[in-house]
């Protein structure tokens, strides 16, 4: 059985939270490494399980590490084989199709699973297959894994079907090693792209961002070792944020960076959550007077799909009707099913829109983590809640976010893990 977390709600959280680094960023970065035989040292990694499972593909394949800080890492892959790659780690987080591109990029013949990650409706990599095979990839899947080989890639223009992080990902990392030109139309450029880009850089790669969505690249014979520092997790930074709108006291968020957050904050503002904006911080204070609001989930720089879940619990504050909508995912609003059962008033009119109508007081139950944010926002809704709340299978908020428990306590929250 899962761990548990036990929160009696309703408390004061007062203190400073700092951000750790990006968990989507963090796992292309280390991905990356593969293209190169000479060292490389990421700092700013989170200690979270989805980063702690491609730590270990990656040793696995035989890439030597060693921690010389505290979330500061040290890999050279001198000589890597994908042949005992551990395929049970690669299928528990999405990340792992991003291996694709960086593996294809440095051996020509390799089988990997499919990737796991959240259950938060079809998620198929039908777009990065595509991307990797227009660039020299051949491509065959054999059960559960995926047979992929090539001889030469070759640069060349690929549009990609949707603004898919993980596909742009992949095809960077293929690319910066082919022959020729590649341009990539209909490119993501979510943080965990741009962080990927400026280590890619770093390394040798030549990268031009012609604009917010196509990429060209330049491939070149071989890149070097780098030393690159994740960026600040602008989805755990608008977590706390919105933690610290929904109880009384005064919450200070550090290490924030601010240009994937314009569309979140711009939204809160409308909201009416009060914020005092610092140089990468903000301070957050109790904010119980939320107006409803209309709000979808849109590629960066839209709001990104992500926080649309986090900011539901002051929606179920709000005076009045709010809608959301989630165009990407269609399994994406069941944590509204566990809101529910604390007291939230929330209709689902499809797999991609509801409405929340407030304001409705939350009471604490037992409740259901479904994946990383639905864990989340659970935490936030029993922050909130009178009385006690309990939070089943939470391994899923330990994928996303580091000991957010003992990180929370130490602003006042009376939050506890129950081990199994």
């Amino acid at each position: 059985m899962s761990d548990k977390f036990v929160i009696n709600g309703n408390r004061e959280l007062t203190g400073t939270i700092e951000v750790r680094g990006s968990k989507n960023a963090a796992g292309p970065c280390l991905a990356a490494v593969l293209l190169t035989k000479e060292e490389c040292i990421i700092d700013n990694l989170p200690l979270i399980e989805d980063i702690k499972n491609t730590i270990g593909v990656l040793e696995s394949m035989g890439v030597k590490t060693e921690w010389i800080g505290e979330r500061k890492l040290k890999l050279k892959a001198e000589s890597v084989n994908p042949e005992n790659i551990n395929l049970q780690n690669v299928s528990k987080t999405r990340m792992s199709v991003v291996l694709f591109g960086s593996l294809i990029g440095r051996v020509k013949d390799f089988k990997i699973s499919s990737p796991g990650g959240d259950v938060i409706g079809l998620r198929p990599i039908t777009v990065q297959l595509k991307a990797l095979e227009k660039i020299g990839a051949h491509i065959e899947k054999e059960g559960s894994v995926y047979h992929i080989w090539r001889d030469e890639l070759q640069g060349r223009e690929i549009i990609l079907g949707e603004f898919s992080p993980t596909a742009t990902e992949a095809l960077m990392m293929a690319a910066v090693l082919a022959k020729g030109k590649t341009l990539i139309k209909g490119a993501a450029s979510e943080l965990s792209v741009q962080d990927l880009s400026k280590m890619l850089v770093s390394m040798g790669a030549k990268i031009n961002w012609l604009g917010s969505h196509t990429i060209e690249i330049e491939g070149v014979e071989s890149l070097h070792g780098c030393e690159h520092s994740v960026e600040p997790d602008h989805l755990e930074a608008g977590t706390f944020i919105v933690a610290g709108a929904l109880t009384p006291g005064r919450v200070v968020v550090k290490n924030i960076n601010f240009d994937y957050l314009d569309l979140f904050l711009y939204k809160l503002e409308e909201m009416g959550v009060n914020l005092d904006r610092g140089e990468n911080q903000i301070t957050v204070f109790y904010s119980p007077f939320i107006k409803p609001v209309r709000a979808q989930a849109l590629p960066h720089p839209g709001f990104p799909t992500d926080l649309l879940p986090i900011i539901i619990p002051l929606l179920i504050k709000a005076q009045g009707k709010s809608l959301v909508h989630d165009p990407l995912y269609e399994n994406r609003l069941g944590y509204m099913h566990e809101l529910r059962k604390m007291g939230g008033d929330l209709e689902i009119v499809d797999p991609h829109r509801a409405f929340i109508f407030g304001p409705k007081n939350l009471e604490g139950t037992s409740v259901n983590s479904l994946d990383v944010r639905a864990g989340a926002v659970l935490i936030l809704a029993g922050l909130m809640a009178n009385g006690k709340t309990v939070i089943n299978d939470i391994f899923h908020i330990d994928r996303g976010y580091e000991n957010i428990e003992e990180r929370l306590q130490k602003l006042g929250a009376d939050i506890k893990r129950i081990s199994s």
